[in-house]
């Protein structure tokens, strides 16, 4: 019977495609992220000195930090999706990378000018932009619990938990490209807590959602 059990189960098994596990959660953020990029684009238009953003150095802070915790969300996301997965350097290495943003941070403000101070930290927009990175992330999070469905992540709340942070970072990376601040104590603020919100948002949707 035992036998016969399994030569059931196996008769129908197919073949899978060399490297399809991080084909599908990399498709899925790729594909949500164009959507979320034709969002930002429709929604907020390109930071008005788009041409000349590109030569300062809060320009790629922005653009190196939220590409950077996106990286570590997406590390994260491959290794615990799979039934055996587990990893530690991803969770330690995000809050070194918002230390370091947090130095550098406050090297700028002890350089600025008194009345500079405030709008380095504060900005124009610290009470939308959390909130704008958590809509711009909504798609890659969507997509990337639905890829993860498809999957076997062991722990399903830290599965999405890192689903989340790499959403968050994807998000913020997009916004970046909106966003006219020029503190890194903005970033350090504003873009940590959009992306934490994310993150918390994917972890508890993954404790329902990525059940075996």
């Amino acid at each position: 019977m035992t036998d016969e059990l399994i030569d059931r189960l196996s008769s129908d098994l197919k073949p899978v495609r060399h490297n399809a596990l991080p084909r599908l959660v990399v498709g899925a953020v790729m594909a949500s992220g164009v959507v979320a990029a034709i969002a930002m684009l429709a929604w907020l238009g390109t930071r008005a000195d788009i041409a000349t953003a590109p030569g300062t150095m809060i320009f790629w802070t922005k653009f190196g930090y939220t590409l950077a915790l996106a990286v570590l969300g997406g590390v994260a996301t491959l290794a615990l999706s799979r039934p055996d997965g587990a990893i530690r350097w991803p969770w330690l290495a995000a809050p070194l990378l918002l230390l370091g943003v947090f130095i550098a941070a406050i090297v700028q403000l002890a350089g600025a000018e008194p009345d500079e101070m405030m709008p380095l930290v504060i900005g124009g927009t610290s009470l939308v932009c959390p909130w704008r990175i958590v809509a711009l992330s909504v798609p890659v999070l969507v997509a990337l619990l639905l890829a993860l469905r498809r999957l076997a992540p062991a722990n399903p709340t830290l599965a999405g938990l890192a689903a989340g942070l790499f959403a968050g970072g994807t998000g913020a990376w997009i916004y970046s490209f909106a966003c006219g601040e020029n503190g890194v104590m903005f970033l350090a603020l504003w873009y940590t807590l959009g992306i934490a919100v994310v993150a918390g948002l994917g972890a508890l949707l993954g404790r329902f959602l990525l059940r075996w």
